[in-house]
């Protein structure tokens, strides 16, 4: 079921998720949810909730990465111009 704000979010998500990746988990989650609601676009019949949770942290993933005291922060992108 999608979520209407960060504090329906899993009180694990929001507890180890900065506030902003938390917002981006938040709307992929709902618009993967609202994407793929007809199983046919769905491979193999995976279920809805499985898929959208994938596409969340595939979009957190873009902007944050674990450090190596296991905390969640935000991706500098040295040498970008």
């Amino acid at each position: 079921m999608p979520y209407e704000t960060i504090n329906d979010l899993p009180p694990t998500l929001r507890r180890v998720l900065p506030k902003e990746a938390q917002e981006i988990y938040l709307k992929a989650f709902n618009s993967a949810f609202e994407e793929y609601g007809e199983s046919v676009k769905r491979r193999f019949g995976e279920p809805l909730e499985e898929v959208a949770i994938k596409v969340a942290w595939s979009a957190v993933k873009k902007k944050y990465e674990k450090n190596d005291n296991g905390s969640w922060v935000k991706i500098s992108r040295t040498g970008d111009f």
